[in-house]
C-alpha cells in the first residue's frame, strides 16, 4: 500500500520566468488548464533539498535526504489549482525509483551538491539517468532583504501557495497528490545562475524575459498518496 509521505523542504529557490501561454500549453496533458498571471504563463526552476523523507507513519529522523531540482508550471483541473512538473532531478536512486513507480512523477537520477556558506547556497546538478536527456544546472542563491507578505492576490502567492501537484502517468491518465504545509516564509532572493539546461531538455527555448526570484528557508510537508482524476486515454 502506498502511504502519504513526510518531507522537510529546505533552502528553496523559486526562479520564475513569465512566458507566452502558447509556448507552454502544447506541453501539457489536454485535460489540464494552464493557469496564468496577468495573461502570462510561468516556468519555474526550483532547486532545494529534502530532509528526512519518509512514510508519514515512520518516526521522525528515520528518513533520507533527497536534494532535488525541478521545472514546473501552473495549472488547474476542474477549478483546483496546482503545479505540473515537466521534470524532477534528484540525488537518490531509491527515491527516484519509488517516485516513478508509486507517485507517477517524471523523476531522473542526478548527482547534486548543495553547500551553504555565509548565508548563500551553492547548488549544482548533473543528470545521470540512463537514456535521459542531459541536464546541467549551477546556481548560487540566498535571501535578500526582509520577509515578503505573500498574501492572496499577489504574484508571490500565485507562484508558491500551491497545495496540489498534477502529473500524467505512463498510461496517460492524469493523477494528483495533495500537499499540506504552512504558508511559505518567503524572501526576495539574490540569485546567480551560471548554467541551466532544464528548458532545452524539456523542449523549451530558454526564456528571454526577466525572472522573478524568491527564497524560502523551508517548510515541513505532507504529501498524500497519488490518486487518479481521469481514466487513461490511449492513442
Amino acid at each position: 500500500m502506498v502511504v502519504s509521505l513526510f518531507m522537510g523542504w529546505r533552502h528553496v529557490c523559486f526562479a520564475n520566468w513569465p512566458i507566452d501561454p502558447g509556448l507552454v500549453e502544447p506541453h501539457l496533458p489536454e485535460r489540464l488548464t494552464l493557469d496564468t498571471w496577468d495573461g502570462q504563463a510561468w516556468l519555474s526552476v526550483v532547486p532545494f533539498t529534502n530532509v528526512d523523507v519518509r512514510p508519514r507513519v515512520f518516526p521522525s529522523g528515520t528518513g533520507v535526504p533527497l536534494p532535488e531540482l525541478n521545472l514546473r508550471t501552473y495549472v488547474t483541473y476542474d477549478g483546483k489549482p496546482g503545479v505540473y512538473f515537466f521534470s524532477l532531478d534528484a540525488d537518490g536512486i531509491v527515491g527516484v525509483v519509488g517516485a516513478r513507480l508509486f507517485h507517477h512523477l517524471p523523476y531522473y537520477y542526478a548527482n547534486i551538491s548543495l553547500t551553504e556558506e555565509n548565508g548563500r547556497i551553492r547548488f549544482t546538478s548533473r543528470r545521470r539517468h540512463p537514456g535521459a536527456r542531459p541536464v546541467a544546472f549551477e546556481a548560487t542563491y540566498g535571501p535578500n532583504g526582509g520577509r515578503i507578505d505573500a498574501k492572496s492576490g499577489t504574484l508571490a502567492h500565485f507562484l508558491t501557495e500551491r497545495y496540489r501537484y498534477y502529473t500524467e502517468a505512463s498510461d496517460r491518465s492524469v493523477r494528483y497528490a495533495d500537499i499540506q504545509h504552512e504558508s511559505w516564509p518567503l524572501y526576495d532572493a539574490d540569485v546567480e545562475i551560471v548554467e541551466n539546461t532544464l528548458f532545452e531538455a524539456n523542449g523549451f527555448t530558454a526564456p528571454d524575459s526577466d525572472p522573478v526570484h524568491l527564497y524560502s528557508p523551508g517548510v515541513e510537508t505532507i504529501a498524500s498518496k497519488s490518486k487518479r482524476v481521469t481514466t487513461p486515454r490511449f492513442l
